[in-house]
């Protein structure tokens, strides 16, 4: 791809978020009855290619059930409130009376209390007995300290996640950080792994033998980091890099690494761009904290929003559109495409002619000019 002169001493290459393409129907459709939305991890299957976000305004114990019922998989957050407090509700209920001058400073004493493992067995095993398959993130500076706990609630699926991540760790710091090409390798649990937002970087990700690996960086609704940091990529590049990279570790190993895209998707269409860019599967924050369910009640914030010194999003107020089976199911009344995300995108596939994800992930992509 040519690179366009930002000045005399600096290039880049020119990026694409899913509102610069379309998707173009092929020459035959399909019954949406026809379609399957299934897609496989390890040894998972979900009916549904959605993740909900590992975020306390998305997922309890009770909204990761709900979600499993509707055939997603939610994930939940081992560094937040569920997991710090035994009456969790009562702080969740807390959070959505702060007023804006002063709700990020008490949000960030919430935060402070330490994580109790007691509590981190309590929650994923609450999951495990509903008979849903149980996925929880954790930053991989605990990982190390929790892995054991984790390891013992029996959690199915584990996330490995920072709004940027590397492979490898490198500090002049006498603390030994966490080695993902080691540290995953020797794990029964299957592991997705994320942020990333390159070719590079998801390429180095996959070859740390994860089973997913999540794409996207300062695309949350919640999120500022592009703005705090000055770092991130539109998802549509950042998705076709990481297919670029999946398509090489492939080639190199014989194993598939699957792709999550993780934020700017807003509506079924926006879900339907990301699996034909690449992803096989698509991380849900905002769209699913419009939920009635959501514990967030009326409110969206990130693990990053509540950083202890340097904070990177913000709380956000998102309307109640519906119940989780709205959102997810349908039916929808509304034309915007925030409702009914999974009818959305088995209708776009049946448009263009294709009966399955991976073979969806093969339709051709316009650029739209501005």
């Amino acid at each position: 791809m040519a690179e366009i002169d930002i000045g005399m001493g600096k290039s880049g290459r020119r990026a694409y978020g899913f509102d610069d393409i379309t998707i173009v129907p092929s020459r035959r459709t399909r019954d949406p009855e026809d379609i399957d939305l299934s897609w496989e991890i390890d040894a998972y299957r979900f009916d549904l290619p959605f993740m909900a976000s590992a975020m306390d305004s998305v997922v309890s114990p009770a909204t990761a059930i709900e979600i499993g019922r509707l055939g997603g998989v939610g994930v939940l957050n081992l560094e937040g409130l569920w997991t710090r407090y035994e009456d969790a509700d009562a702080v969740l209920a807390e959070i959505a009376t702060l007023d804006e001058p002063t709700a990020m400073a008490r949000m960030q004493e919430l935060y402070a209390a330490p994580v109790d493992p007691d509590l981190v067995v309590e929650r994923i095993r609450e999951i495990n007995d509903a008979d849903m398959v149980s996925c929880a993130a954790i930053s991989p500076q605990r990982t190390a300290d929790h892995i054991d706990t984790i390891l013992k609630a029996e959690l199915g699926l584990l996330v490995i996640q920072q709004p940027v991540i590397s492979a490898e760790h490198v500090s002049k710091n006498e603390t030994e950080p966490l080695n993902l090409k080691t540290f995953i390798r020797r794990l029964e649990v299957p592991v997705i792994v994320g942020d990333c937002a390159s070719y590079s970087a998801a390429l180095h990700l996959m070859r740390t033998g994860a089973a997913g690996v999540l794409v996207g960086v300062g695309t949350g609704r919640a999120s500022t980091v592009r703005r705090v940091l000055g770092i991130g990529g539109p998802q549509a590049t950042a998705l076709a890099d990481a297919r670029a990279a999946r398509m090489r570790h492939l080639d190199e190993t014989g194993v598939y690494t699957h792709i999550i895209a993780d934020g700017s998707m807003a509506t079924g269409g926006d879900v339907a761009k990301a699996i034909v860019c690449g992803a096989d599967a698509v991380m849900l924050g905002a769209p699913l904290a419009a939920a009635s369910e959501a514990p967030g009640k009326g409110w969206h914030w990130g693990v990053q929003s509540v950083h202890p010194t340097v904070p990177q999003g913000g709380r956000v107020a998102v309307p109640v559109r519906g119940t989780l089976d709205e959102i997810i199911h349908g039916p929808s009344h509304a034309d915007d495409g925030a409702l009914n995300l999974a009818g959305s995108l088995r209708q776009s596939m049946a448009m263009c002619g294709y009966t399955d994800l991976k073979d969806f992930q093969k339709a051709e992509i316009l650029v739209q000019q501005s």
